[in-house]
């Protein structure tokens, strides 16, 4: 396995790749700007020679041509004749450019023949302290900065048209490689490169995490594995740890409390069978008890360990339909414990086209429609489901289950039909091994609300109590039963 990296390491290289790219990004851009700004001045200073090869006769510069055109053609005014030749580009834009004279000269008038494009008078456009010369660098200069293949047609004063080939000088073949666009998809790209990796690295983080959150409600393997730096993966290896050490630990306690229960068993057994050959039937029976509730504490303990162990495999299952058929079997029992249904959904339908009404649909006729799926384990649910109906029949004589759903969590209630207990008695025998006032009369431990808080945490709920809506009619006033909520998340 290839060993991970630190995350300061990481960041080191991160940052150096970073910095070494931004270098050579920044060099192709200045050698870039700096071999074009070295073309433009090549194309400005031919010009400048150019107008005094034409004036003065002096030599041509080297890569420009000048040559004149047919004697039929030399002496013609305007720009009309140019298209009249054959070897242009066709279409081709023709720019008309008038060079005013230094003292003393003759004014320069310029016809650039373009197959791409016609250049903005505007631009062409010179300072009035310039002299011509410099003026013509000028539009040479501006001939260069487009990649064109331009043809120059002058003439100077009253004299014959010569026609000018540059495009050595200031066409599109002379110009250099623009790598600007290429250093900044560099830049780009590197970029985009280095956040996709610390990306990933915090992305191998947030996933860790969001594993161990969803471990309680849908359970998870008994040691993680994640790819990342060596941060990550000591951080994974002291959770594996931590959660060997917790299993064992509960192991241990399952198995020693097993241990006691089955140990427990022959001794009750010699005690039942002692107390079978006590004449006193008072003694007896109390005997009896006492060793019943011995054993019944203890099978109490290991149900509750049992349900922190979470041994079930979280599945999806059909949450309604595990609630309609704990209510069936209470009832097949004859016991009174009801399900009232949620009301039919009506989806409110569009407005017809003959008339004002908007239809409705009820949804309740739908096979899926009222189905509530959620990722849970059931058998957990249905024993803390039934410790709240048993509870609901004893305190309350009476239950009545409702399930409720959204989209992201769902929610059980059992309502009874009126008891002495409060809302804040019953919280406060949440803890285990806490009972209500009415401990002589009614059987148990105090480990059944205990096991169902436990559950509904396992399932990222929780469970709470309110008053309840149902009422009694009498004399004295009316009095409102309890209702118990178990509230679970849906995944």
């Amino acid at each position: 396995m290839r060993r991970a990296l630190r995350l300061k390491t990481l960041s080191r290289i991160w940052v150096v790749t970073g910095f070494v790219i931004g270098l050579v990004t920044a060099g192709l851009w200045l050698q870039s700007v700096s071999a074009w700004q070295s073309h433009l001045n090549r194309s400005e200073t031919a010009g400048v020679l150019l107008f005094h090869s034409l004036q003065h006769g002096a030599p041509v510069p080297t890569g420009v041509t000048v040559q004149p055109v047919p004697q039929a053609l030399a002496h013609q005014t305007g720009s009309q004749w140019i298209r009249q030749l054959p070897d242009l580009p066709k279409p081709g834009f023709v720019t008309d450019v008038s060079i005013r004279p230094d003292p003393g000269g003759a004014v320069l008038r310029l016809a650039v023949v373009s197959g791409d494009l016609q250049y903005a008078v505007s631009e062409l456009v010179s300072d009035a302290g310039q002299t011509a010369a410099q003026k013509l660098g000028g539009i040479t200069r501006l001939l260069a900065r487009y990649c064109s293949m331009p043809i120059v047609f002058a003439r100077l004063g009253e004299g014959s048209w010569q026609r000018i080939d540059g495009t050595q000088v200031w066409g599109c073949t002379a110009a250099p490689a623009d790598l600007r666009l290429l250093a900044v998809l560099l830049a780009a790209v590197a970029l985009a490169i280095l956040l996709s990796l610390s990306a990933d690295t915090v992305a191998n983080f947030g996933a860790f995490a969001s594993q161990l959150r969803q471990r309680r409600t849908l359970g998870g393997p008994d040691r993680y594995s994640a790819e990342g730096p060596q941060e990550l993966q000591q951080i994974v290896g002291a959770v594996n740890d931590h959660l060997e050490g917790a299993r064992q630990q509960i192991t241990k306690r399952a198995t020693v409390l097993s241990g006691v229960s089955h140990d427990l068993g022959t001794p009750a057994t010699r005690l039942r069978l002692r107390a079978a050959l006590i004449a006193d039937a008072e003694l007896r029976g109390r005997l009896e008890a006492d060793i019943d509730s011995m054993t019944g504490m203890i099978e109490s303990v290991l149900t509750y360990t049992r349900s922190e162990l979470s041994l079930e495999t979280p599945r999806q299952i059909s949450l309604s339909a595990l609630v309609e058929a704990l209510v069936a079997d209470y009832q097949d029992l004859g016991r009174p414990v009801s399900y009232v249904a949620a009301p039919p959904e009506v989806m409110q339908g569009a407005q017809s086209l003959f008339s004002l009404r908007t239809g409705q649909g009820d949804l309740s006729g739908l096979a899926d429609a009222r189905r509530v799926l959620v990722t849970a384990r059931p058998l957990l649910l249905q024993r803390a489901l039934t410790n709240l109906v048993d509870n609901a029949l004893k305190y309350g004589r009476r239950a009545e289950v409702r399930l409720e759903a959204t989209s992201e969590r769902a929610v059980i209630t059992v309502e009874d039909e009126g008891s002495e207990l409060t809302v804040a008695d019953i919280e406060a025998v949440l803890a285990p091994f806490q009972r209500g006032a009415n401990t002589k009369s009614i059987d148990g431990f105090g480990l059944g609300l205990t096991i169902v808080a436990t559950v509904a945490e396992q399932h990222g709920g929780s469970l709470s109590f309110e008053q309840g809506s149902r009422t009694e009619g009498g004399s004295q006033g009316r009095s409102k039963g309890l209702c118990a909520r178990l509230e679970i998340l849906r995944h």
